[in-house]
């Protein structure tokens, strides 16, 4: 074979490779977005709700946010059989289930009702989640998956906005109950697309000999002084940005503002930067450490939080485009060091952070709800300040493992 034929063979090879990687990302991308589509889109339409269900703004957004409920302990529970679990199986079943949740949700009769779907919708959502990032980590190589999880990280970004934005769209055209018969379409189509792509694998038991008991495992990782700050990191992140994407939207609709119910929708394209700037965080974790990457993404985060008390629309805008890059990047370095400083039985140490991550949401849409209807947006601000300061100072006790990065993120 001459020197042309070997270089048009090499560059055919490349040419496949790279089409390969690029399928690949596109499906767990998708996968990603389908699985939490659910999670935040209800958030677009919390006004409408609230004037349907005649209930205060912190009595809905806690409603709607109680699915981080039911994440919390779906996280620790698939942590703790994580070990039987046929992955596969386990987020198909998950996907297929978490459909008949969210179509019954069409015609809750009350809140209680609907609260106790939306913690049912968690649990299936954090089943097929923490699944997939078992899967991805047990199933790619070191090299394979900085991109796998890459995509997946976009996946859920991408769910933030464009899940507000079809539920934003469609409630105001079509009315609440076809809103959420077309998110069950979507849970469904989530179901079908892991049919024909996630490969069967062995129970993780079969890969994995960690510790001979769940307990041991998570007593393990609870006397690591760096994974406990990393749970509690979590809990604080997710507190700050439910409280600010929850109760902002009363703040949006309301005088001076005055956004309307469709132009709420067109709002969240605020998350279209931190969907570019999320997947860059291993990239900034290798350069300049966690602690320093963290610090520099909760400063951003905090320079937004005045920004969202003026009586502008630019100016909050602006405002949440710099909390939502902050909040998710700051994610994604605390979710990649649990990857990392977990240095077995990572399912286990996954399941304890997405309980505190989850937890954290679920505690921020009660307290701050009860903040915002006494005291107002300014207060609720203050107290998502404060949680991004607890979370800055939880970061010093952050102590990076010299082992490759791995980023992945849960909001």
């Amino acid at each position: 074979m001459n020197e042309a034929s070997r270089a048009r063979e090499v560059a055919q090879t490349e040419t496949h490779k790279h089409s390969s990687v690029l399928l690949r990302s596109i499906i767990i991308g998708l996968t990603a977005f389908l699985t939490v589509v659910d999670l935040f889109a209800t958030q677009a339409i919390l006004p409408s709700l609230t004037r349907h269900y005649g209930v205060s703004p912190a009595a809905m957004g806690f409603a709607v946010n109680a699915s981080t409920l039911g994440m919390a302990f779906s996280g620790l529970a698939v942590g703790y059989f994580s070990r039987e679990i046929e992955p596969r199986k386990g987020i198909l079943i998950s996907l297929l289930v978490l459909a008949i949740p969210t179509a019954l949700l069409a015609h809750a009769p009350g809140l209680t009702t609907f609260t106790i779907l939306r913690v049912t919708q968690g649990l299936c959502m954090a089943a097929a989640f923490t699944l997939t990032l078992a899967y991805l980590g047990e199933h790619f190589s070191a090299a394979d998956s900085a991109s796998a999880f890459a995509a997946y990280i976009t996946g859920n970004v991408a769910s933030n906005l464009i899940g507000r934005l079809i539920s934003a769209g469609v409630a105001d055209h079509f009315g609440l109950a076809t809103n959420f018969y077309f998110f069950a379409v979507l849970n469904l189509l989530g179901a079908l697309l892991v049919y024909f792509t996630v490969e069967k694998a062995p129970p993780m038991k079969e890969m994995e000999k960690g510790m001979n008991s769940h307990f041991e495992a998570w007593i393990m990782h609870l006397k690591n002084p760096s994974l406990r700050a990393s749970f509690a990191i979590g809990f604080c992140v997710l507190f700050a940005f439910i409280g600010t994407f929850t109760f902002v939207n009363f703040v949006l609709v309301q005088p001076p503002l005055g956004v309307g119910a469709m132009t709420l929708g067109f709002v969240y394209f605020v998350f279209v930067p931190a969907m570019a700037t999320t997947p860059l965080a291993g990239r900034a974790v290798r350069r300049f450490g966690t602690r320093q990457t963290f610090w520099a993404a909760l400063g951003v985060a905090a320079i937004g939080l005045p920004l969202l008390i003026l009586p502008s629309l630019p100016a909050v805008l602006i405002g949440m485009v710099l909390v939502g890059v902050g909040t998710f990047f700051a994610q994604a370095c605390a979710t990649g060091f649990v990857g990392r400083a977990a240095t077995s039985d990572r399912g286990a140490a996954s399941g304890l952070y997405l309980a505190c991550y989850f937890f954290g949401g679920l505690i921020g849409s009660a307290v701050l709800g009860v903040i915002f209807d006494i005291f107002g947006w300014t207060a609720c601000v203050g107290g998502i300040a404060v949680s991004l300061l607890v979370a800055a100072l939880l970061a010093i006790f952050l102590r990076t493992p010299t082992v490759p990065v791995a980023v992945a993120v849960a909001h």
